[in-house]
């Protein structure tokens, strides 16, 4: 198998047409090798090659070439470990080191020993005809699920190896051709297989040891695009592979009506966590648009303290300031100093987002809010007494509409306000960007200044 950062010399003279042409050699690193728009002869086609014949070394025909092995745990690219063929009424597998040659129309065995004995998957193994053609895959590197039409083996060293997926809509029609045809691949749309995620199938519980390491580098918003275009087994694998808190973000980006169907599939205890981990806020939006009985199925799975706070928020009607504002707030007295608030906000952030700190004082009354920025600019020793004053920020009760919160937003000038109970005691924090999603769910008239006037306006 090549590993990452390996490099290894091959002659692939029809990868790269003008160079192949000249006979040019060229240097490929794992990740690099990749399957260019011309594809010619150095690559086969695995849709073209099911029903092929497979001969043995006199050129006598054995069976019919049913499906193709892969080995699909570890690597960028899918090594080929054998062949299922079928002889007469029987599927019998053929290991790829008995195999001389896989052309386009045609599979030479380099032995005339084949095992009758009906095929079994073996751990580790995928079928790309099965499994693979014509289900749903990821391409990380494009953020974007694709349907495998096709599939491209080529021969690089000493073994053959699945280096390309073609997502064209005319490969699938390329199929229906007759075999002579069927088998000349098409190259409109094909992709370097090192991007790809594969899923694990029904009855093949083969899939990549750990996600593939693109997955890591997408956005939340990317991924959650990703669960809401993928089928239902696929949505739930891609789900597994992401942590936890990862997972739980991206639920966080997802559309309302694909948020719910994705929580009634996932089983119970997985939906209660990930909900859990949610901000409290889109945490609350998510269990709001579930039935009674499955929102209270989720809560009643959720660790209590979490489960009374989230309650606690489903008290507020809609639209009000305490139904989108986040109860994760971090909080310093003025005895405190700058290094104690550095050290709160070092805490915090291994769980969530910190966009202030509420300073109180002994009875617990909001006194100020502190920005990150001010933990900055200020010596670790300096008390919280001394950096608090004016100008004071912004606050709301949890019971305020939402023109009122924009109102007080727009005039402190800052980028969240601190929600307070009849005491003045902080009791959560409003984002605007949590402003404007509340704005946008609850007014589908609002025309926004960069969206076009409708006909007579």
């Amino acid at each position: 198998m090549l590993d990452r950062g390996e490099i290894v010399e091959v002659a692939v003279p029809d990868l790269l047409p003008s160079e192949a042409r000249n006979g040019r050699r060229r240097r490929f690193r794992s990740r690099g090798m990749l399957v260019r728009q011309s594809v010619n002869s150095s690559l086969v086609s695995v849709a073209g090659l099911i029903r092929a014949p497979v001969r043995d070394l006199e050129s006598h025909d054995v069976g019919r070439l049913v499906d193709v092995v892969v080995r699909w745990d570890r690597g960028v690219y899918p090594q080929v470990s054998g062949l299922v063929i079928r002889i007469g009424s029987r599927r019998a597998f053929v290991h790829v080191a008995d195999v001389s040659s896989i052309r386009r129309r045609a599979v030479q065995l380099g032995s005339t020993r084949v095992d009758l004995k009906d095929f079994e998957r073996r751990p580790g193994e995928q079928l790309l005809c099965k499994d693979v053609i014509d289900h749903q895959l990821l391409d990380v590197d494009g953020a974007r699920v694709v349907r495998a039409a096709d599939l491209y083996v080529a021969h690089v060293g000493s073994r053959y190896w699945v280096v390309g997926v073609d997502v064209s809509f005319v490969s699938f029609l390329r199929r229906l051709l007759p075999a002579r045809m069927s088998s000349l691949p098409t190259a409109e749309r094909v992709l370097d297989f090192a991007s790809i995620q594969p899923f694990g199938r029904p009855g093949t519980p083969v899939k990549l040891r750990k996600p593939h390491r693109g997955l890591e580098q997408l956005r939340p918003a990317d991924l959650a695009d990703l669960l809401e275009d993928l089928g239902r087994p696929e949505r739930r694998e891609l789900l597994s592979l992401l942590p936890p808190e990862s997972a739980a973000d991206v639920l966080e980006e997802m559309e309302p009506r694909h948020l719910r169907l994705l929580l009634q599939d996932v089983p119970i205890d997985q939906a209660a966590r990930l909900v859990a981990m949610m901000e409290p806020d889109e945490a609350v939006d998510a269990l709001r648009d579930l039935s009674e009985e499955d929102r209270g199925n989720l809560l009643t799975q959720m660790p209590r303290a979490r489960a009374t706070e989230l309650r606690g928020l489903l008290t507020f009607p809609e639209g009000v300031a305490g139904g989108i504002m986040t109860t994760k707030i971090v909080v310093l007295t003025t005895n405190e100093t700058i290094r104690d608030a550095r050290q709160k906000v070092r805490a915090r952030r291994r769980e969530e987002d910190v966009d202030g700190l509420v300073v109180i004082d002994g009875q617990g009354r909001l006194i100020d809010d502190l920005s990150l920025m001010d933990l900055l600019d200020n010596d670790p020793d300096t008390p919280i007494a001394a950096v608090v004053g004016p100008p004071y920020p912004g606050t709301v009760l949890p019971d305020a509409d939402l023109d009122d919160v924009v109102e007080q937003l727009i005039a402190n000038r800052g980028s969240s306000l601190v929600v307070v109970d009849l005491e003045h005691r902080p009791i959560g924090r409003i984002l605007a960007d949590d402003v404007v999603d509340a704005l946008v769910s609850t007014d589908d008239q609002r025309r926004w200044p960069w969206q076009p006037k409708g006909p007579g306006e």
